[in-house]
Parts: structure tokens; C-alpha cells; sequence
């Protein structure tokens, strides 16, 4: 039986760009390359799709400013590049219609629907087409995990890992999340969602909107990102303006949260991994302690003293009451393939558990929250690439009943 085509696709021009590498870097390391035929494929943060030469540079971070000296979840010091890509595997997709050319580089040719596969054929004096069953999108944030790179891997008929086109986009955007949850009846937190344009027209109405609404302290967000990019918490009206200013530089859409626990402590931090398509199962419960005031990018990629726990420590109940919450929150946003569902709890021991938001293509280094949860729930990292993969063409399978003309 000929060996399943896998296209493992890594780095992207969001904030995230780092976080895939390592995330890449793991997964390359742990595939079974007895059971597949790996072909590494980068973007880079111009959004310029590589070679394998290149390729090789941003696992390595040459593209990446240094950051591989201070990211924490050191992967790729752990697996060099030079062995990941030892054969020098790896296409061009240009980021092109299908009849176009990049640069004079490649041409992303036309999908045949009998073939369930993508062509990408290279120019001239390039390397032959390679014929890829299924894509491993590894990519975090903008660009990556909003959608858009499932609509062209929709456009092209040919499966992913992850969720689709709607529970990718869904699952980035978080006042659109907040009101699928919300419609499924789920407990969420107090907010407010209001423009940038809003803010710049008239900063002192929206201040009064928001404290109108919620209590201090407050949480300011980008409405999509990722990894806590551009999050801030507000202590009080003072520190809220340059926290709506962090947040405006990353999105159009800003939401403010009232916090969990108030001013009587710190809420925990609870997660759970979500495995499947149509019916989906949840892992144990994990805990995250931050090392900081919350678990922010710094505190998630930068700095040490974060610590997972591993179930938490949560009653039966409350432990049931979360995974169902997790799989609930799962169907609302139509999701696939995998998701990390966060939730905040009230401090002390029966303190009321809210759904914080859904991650559809979480952190994936062999140390990252999503496969620690489902390794101490039984399954393995390289198994957990094997069901992912196989609920990708499962998934793709289910698409192909549909029609779509009469």
C-alpha cells in the first residue's frame, strides 16, 4: 500500500510565526515516516511560500530575528532542521489563481476532483509535481487558522487536518465565538465588543460604554489573534486606554472583558483537548498556573515559571462538567479535527466555571497543553498525528457525499 502524501505546512505571516515553527518542528520529529511521505512546506512572514532550503532557514529561526535563543518550548534546538529536512522535500505554492505564476517560480495547477489530491508542478528546471493526499496546516493565528488557508485547501478539494472554512473562522473570531456559545447556552463572560473606528471618533464614550457594562479589572482584546497577542489587563480607567490602544493594533474589532473573580483573586485557568468530527471526545482536564498575573504570550512562550497540572484538581463533577462544556462549546463553533477549549473558574473550591474561548489549531510541540492533555488521557503524540490525519481524510471523505450542482 503506497504511503499517504503528507504536506506539513508551517509559518505564516501572523504574530504566531514562531509558535509554528515550534509546533512544525515536533511534528516533523514525531511523524511515522514509515506510514508517510513527508513533504515540509513554509511560509514566511512576508507570506512568501518556499523551498526546501528555505524552509529549512525558518525551522532554524534564520528568518525569525533570533527568537529561537528566547523561546521557551525549544523544539528546534532539540531536533535540528538539517535532520528534519535531510532529503530536501519541499514545493513552492505560489499564493497565485490557478493558472498564474509567481515570480516565475511555480504554478498551483488546476484540481482534478477523481484524483483527491493536489498537483503543484514547479517551472522549468524545478523539481517534478508532487502529489500531496493531505495537508497538516501547523500555522497559528491570521492567515492560518481564520479560514483562509482552508478555503484554498477547500478550493483544491484536498483534506486537512482541522477544522473547516466556518469552524476556523468561528473559532479565531472571538465576539462571533461569544455569541455561538451564548446561542448554545453556554457560560461565558461579561463583555463588550466595539470598532477601532469607534475609539478614534470618541475615546471618552467608548471608556463610558465599557464601564456602563462591566467591573474592573478587565481583559482588552484583539477580537482575532491568538497566543494572547496584544492582551492586556486593566486594573482601572487608567491603564484601559493604553490596553485599547495594544489591541487596536492588531485587529478593527476590540473586545473588553470583565474578569473572572474580580478583585477577590485570580481566576484558574482550566483546559481541555478535543479530539474528532462528528462526534468529538474530550481529554482529562489540564490546569495552566502562570507565572505571571495571567497567562500571556511572555508567560506562554518567553519566560519560565508557567506550570501545567496535569488533571487539575477539580471534583468529578466539576471535572465532567467541563469536558461536556468543552465539547458543547466544540459542535456550537462546527469544529473538526482538533481544538483546545479554555475555561476560567472562580477562585476557591466551588467557584463558577465560564467558557473563555475555543482554539482550533492549538500550540503543538510534544510539550504544548493539546498533546499533554491527550498523552495523559492514552494517546500518544505520534498516535495523536495518526488520528488527526486520519479524521482529515475521513472528514474529506464525508465532503465528497455532498453535491453541488442539481
Amino acid at each position: 500500500m503506497p504511503k499517504l502524501r503528507v504536506g506539513v505546512l508551517f509559518g505564516g505571516r501572523s504574530g504566531e510565526h514562531e509558535v509554528s515553527l515550534l509546533s512544525a518542528a515536533s511534528v516533523l520529529k514525531a511523524i511515522d515516516r514509515k506510514k508517510y511521505e513527508v513533504v515540509p512546506i513554509g511560509i514566511t512572514k512576508e507570506g512568501r511560500w518556499v523551498t526546501a532550503g528555505d524552509a529549512e532557514r525558518l525551522l532554524s529561526n534564520g528568518d525569525a530575528g533570533g527568537v529561537k535563543k528566547h523561546l521557551r518550548a525549544g523544539d528546534p534546538g532539540a531536533t535540528p532542521s538539517a535532520a528534519v529536512l535531510a532529503k530536501g522535500e519541499s514545493v513552492i505554492v505560489p499564493p497565485v489563481p490557478h493558472t498564474g505564476k509567481a515570480r516565475g517560480t511555480a504554478a498551483l495547477m488546476p484540481f482534478e476532483s477523481e484524483a483527491k489530491a493536489l498537483d503543484l508542478h514547479a517551472s522549468a528546471g524545478g523539481s517534478q509535481a508532487l502529489h500531496l493526499d493531505v495537508i497538516f496546516p501547523v500555522l497559528h493565528g491570521t492567515f492560518g487558522e481564520d479560514g483562509t488557508i482552508q478555503g484554498l485547501l477547500e478550493l483544491a478539494g484536498i483534506a486537512y487536518v482541522g477544522s473547516g472554512v466556518l469552524g476556523s473562522a468561528t473559532g479565531m473570531d472571538k465576539d462571533v465565538m461569544k455569541r455561538l456559545f451564548a446561542s448554545a447556552k453556554l457560560p461565558i463572560t461579561k463583555h463588550v465588543t466595539f470598532l477601532r473606528s469607534e475609539w478614534q471618533k470618541s475615546a471618552r464614550k467608548t471608556v463610558a460604554k465599557i464601564e456602563a457594562a462591566l467591573k474592573y479589572p478587565l481583559f482588552v482584546k484583539p477580537a482575532n489573534l491568538g497566543s494572547s497577542v496584544g492582551i492586556t489587563k486593566a486594573h482601572d480607567r487608567k491603564e484601559l486606554a493604553p490596553a485599547i490602544e495594544e489591541a487596536a493594533r492588531y485587529d478593527r474589532r476590540i473586545v473588553v472583558e470583565q474578569g473572572v473573580g474580580g478583585r477577590r483573586g485570580k481566576a484558574r485557568e482550566l483546559e481541555v483537548a478535543v479530539l474528532g468530527n462528528d462526534d468529538p471526545e474530550a481529554s482529562v482536564v489540564g490546569e495552566i498556573i502562570p507565572g505571571k498575573e495571567f497567562y500571556d504570550y511572555e508567560a506562554k512562550y518567553l519566560t519560565e515559571g508557567s506550570v501545567p497540572v496535569i488533571p487539575a484538581k477539580l471534583t468529578k463533577q466539576q471535572s465532567k462538567q467541563v469536558r461536556e462544556m468543552a465539547v458543547a462549546a466544540f459542535r456550537a463553533c462546527d469544529c473538526a479535527g482538533l481544538a483546545r477549549v479554555d475555561f476560567l473558574m472562580e477562585p476557591g473550591k466551588a467557584g463558577k466555571i465560564y467558557l473563555n474561548e475555543i482554539n482550533t489549531l492549538p500550540g503543538f510541540t510534544s510539550i504544548s497543553m493539546y498533546p499533554k492533555l491527550w498523552e495523559a488521557s492514552g494517546v500518544a503524540y505520534p498516535k495523536l498525528i495518526d488520528r488527526l490525519i486520519a479524521l482529515a481524510m475521513e472528514r474529506r471523505a464525508e465532503q465528497d457525499k455532498n453535491r453541488y450542482s442539481r
